[in-house]
């Protein structure tokens, strides 16, 4: 039997990160959210999605399938209540589709809908937690952090601390294979757990409170302050103060500055001193920019920092406002603060924007992972063409050639 991970409507309300990703590879916590649904199903997991993303996040469909909604935090009661479904069956809760079985195909994201309506129906009456809004992503990195801490730990021998490192609350603390922790740094981990993966390194003088996920190949640069529910994705370089953010993964910001209540995709680069307001001046609730309802909303929160999608860059000094959203592949650069929405590939900064030059963005796309040693793929660049033909009439409204 396969496993498909299906999008639902949830992903428009996940922009900017669902334009190059389907829901199940967000990050939350440790894992993403496909990795906590095949550590629980100890499976290989396929995806259902936007069409322009299916080659490069492909289906693997076969006769038999039991689909599962992405935006779902992965539990074994939930996993256990899943395996129990008869073909032909959906499980429910409310009007909220969390899985179903079928030997159907189902051609296309835009039929799921409809394709399920009609299923009959198991309710669950258990604790399902959802990705519903984007600013979950932070919002929920605590309990996930929790959560996959004591997954990923069970039966697990942390490595042994080094001398020179002061720890409060070394149960809570894991140390993977390969990791390295440097002379003078300070992990408060009573707090909440801190998960450092394999290969990751924390340099000299950092100071770290969990709960924190340091993943594999992480680098906390020298000095560097770390507040939970903070994840470092693998392969990021992280310095400077940093409170309640998620990055996903090879993404950068290596020198001081502030950044909190934020979310950073994969392959973005913050420059020195780049800092990002997440309270209002009046602790008024934040509103951000929702561009696939082309409207402000409101997030209900106090705190709420920058919301920045993958490729997309800033110069050294850049200032954001509370509640920013940055697209997909920007270069923002100037003095004073960009708007407060960013569409996908612009140029640009304060004193006006135009359109990223599309070749010019992949070529600085591969220079970036061919540092790590990594290509993009034809499949991967016709899904950035299509994001940068499709946010065109955003870039035409919201920035000045």
């Amino acid at each position: 039997m396969h496993i498909i991970l299906f999008d639902d409507h949830t992903r428009y309300r996940l922009l900017p990160f669902t334009h190059t990703r389907p829901v199940a590879d967000i990050r939350c916590g440790i894992y993403t959210m496909r990795q906590r649904w095949e550590h629980r199903l100890r499976q290989n997991t396929g995806t259902l999605t936007e069409h322009y993303l299916q080659n490069v996040y492909p289906s693997n469909a076969d006769f038999e399938n039991l689909f599962i909604n992405s935006a779902i935090f992965a539990n074994q009661e939930l996993a256990d209540a899943i395996h129990k479904l008869a073909n032909g069956q959906k499980l429910v809760q409310d009007e909220l589709v969390i899985a179903f079985r079928t030997g159907n195909h189902i051609p296309s994201f835009d039929n799921l809908e409809k394709y399920t309506k009609n299923l009959p129906e198991q309710k669950y009456e258990g604790l399902v937690n959802i990705l519903n809004n984007v600013w979950d992503i932070f919002s929920y990195n605590y309990g996930a952090i929790v959560d996959d801490f004591a997954l990923i730990t069970k039966g697990q021998t942390s490595q042994p601390l080094p001398e020179n490192v002061i720890v409060s609350g070394k149960e809570n603390l894991f140390i993977a294979e390969g990791a390295k922790i440097y002379d003078g740094c300070i992990i408060n981990a009573t707090v909440g757990p801190v998960y450092i993966g394999k290969g990751a390194e924390i340099l000299e003088g950092s100071m770290m409170r969990g709960p924190l996920a340091i993943c594999d190949q992480a680098v906390v640069k020298m000095g560097a302050k770390l507040y939970g529910a903070t994840t470092i994705g693998p392969s990021c370089k992280v310095g400077g103060e940093i409170n309640n953010v998620v990055f996903f993964a090879n993404s950068n910001k290596a020198h001081d500055g502030y950044l909190g209540n934020a979310i950073i995709g994969e392959w973005c680069n913050l420059g020195a001193d780049t800092n990002c307001s997440n309270l209002k001046n009046n602790y008024d609730e934040v509103q951000i920019w929702d561009e696939h309802y082309n409207k402000t909303i409101k997030t209900g929160l106090t705190f709420c920092g920058l919301l920045m999608g993958d490729h997309s860059k800033c110069s050294i000094n850049t200032m954001f406002n509370t509640g920013t959203v940055v697209g997909v592949s920007c270069n923002i650069f100037g003095h004073g603060f960009p708007e407060k929405f960013v569409p996908s590939f612009c140029w640009g900064g304060s004193e006006g924007m135009s359109t990223y030059d599309f070749e010019r963005s992949m070529e600085t796309a591969k220079r970036m992972m061919a540092r790590r040693n990594i290509e993009l793929s034809a499949e991967e660049i016709a899904m950035y063409r299509h994001i940068f033909e499709h946010t065109s009439p955003q870039r035409n409204l919201f920035t000045q050639a």
